[in-house]
């Protein structure tokens, strides 16, 4: 009797999955868009000028030279002038700057951050909510020029008035904010588990809640940033934040006006900076809402 040998079992081919596309970061997508970069680029250019004004200006913000006053662009030594008293442009802009996106970054950490804690507490503690949205409302009804003008009453003139009154005027703005994107997180399953376990309130929320609403956070800041340079400057245009000499460029352009029709770069050039602060950082906001907009994401 002959042995059989049995034949193998053919085994199926089992098709394998293939792994999802690996979705690229924030800074991978701000980058990708060619708005987006050049914005970025453009602010960490006008951020590190100003970090650097001590090292890039060629002499003292507050030397004069009454021989060179009101000098046009391009004299010697001036590549953008003089002003009436006879400072180089180039050391005041930069100077101007640095204090300008100082001025606009306290403004919006102190008021965001009161914003962002009045939000959250209006959107956890609902028996607060409405009374703290009706104070919201009326802050609100107050323009931020109005705040200015109030506090240069009571306190005078000065950069810490106008950082005061546009981090009042942004508060009801952030808490706003926070509070749709809290109240949006609240309504989550995970958060009444959370609740259900014993975690306390001040564990939930920072645990849990403000991660969650980083991505608005962040894109509001950079917006309210650029929205807070140009009222700055027009209160310091106005005569109501940095005071002569001071080196700020609203109160640089207001400087300049009386001499548009002899010396115009000198109320030219620091209104371009302006400009450019303003366009950038509302870019750089669109461009990171964007980004982080899961609904965009690829």
């Amino acid at each position: 009797m002959s042995a059989t040998t049995a034949t193998p079992m053919p085994v199926p081919a089992v098709e394998t999955e293939a792994a999802p596309p690996r979705r690229p970061g924030t800074l991978a997508r701000l980058v990708r868009e060619p708005v987006a970069a050049v914005s970025l680029v453009l602010a960490v250019v006008l951020i590190g000028a100003a970090l650097l004004a001590p090292v890039l200006s060629p002499t003292d913000p507050y030397d004069n030279d009454l021989a060179s006053a009101m000098a046009l662009p391009g004299s010697p030594g001036l590549p953008l002038g003089a002003d009436a008293q006879g400072r180089d442009m180039v050391t005041r802009t930069l100077y101007g700057l640095r204090l300008t996106l100082a001025m606009g970054l306290a403004s919006v950490l102190l008021g965001g951050g009161l914003g962002a804690l009045i939000g959250f507490t209006a959107a956890f503690y609902r028996r607060l909510d409405a009374l703290l949205m009706r104070l919201m409302d009326v802050m609100l009804s107050f323009p931020a020029i109005l705040f200015g003008l109030a506090l240069a009453a009571i306190f005078g003139p000065g950069i810490p008035a106008v950082v005061l009154a546009l981090s009042v005027a942004t508060v009801p703005l952030m808490a706003r904010i926070v509070r749709g994107s809290a109240l949006a997180i609240m309504a989550l399953d995970y958060i009444e588990a959370a609740r259900a376990t014993g975690m306390s309130d001040a564990r939930i929320i920072l645990r849990h809640v403000a991660p969650n609403c980083l991505s608005p956070i962040f894109v509001f800041a950079t917006l309210r940033f650029g929205q807070v340079i140009l009222l700055g400057s027009a209160l310091s245009f106005l005569g109501l934040g940095a005071q002569p000499p001071t080196a700020e460029l609203g109160a640089m352009a207001a400087d300049g006006r009386n001499f548009l029709f002899f010396a115009p770069h000198i109320a030219i050039i620091p209104s371009v900076g302006i400009f450019l602060v303003v366009l950038v950082f509302n870019l750089l906001g669109d461009a990171l809402r964007d980004a982080l907009d899961p609904k965009l994401r690829v």
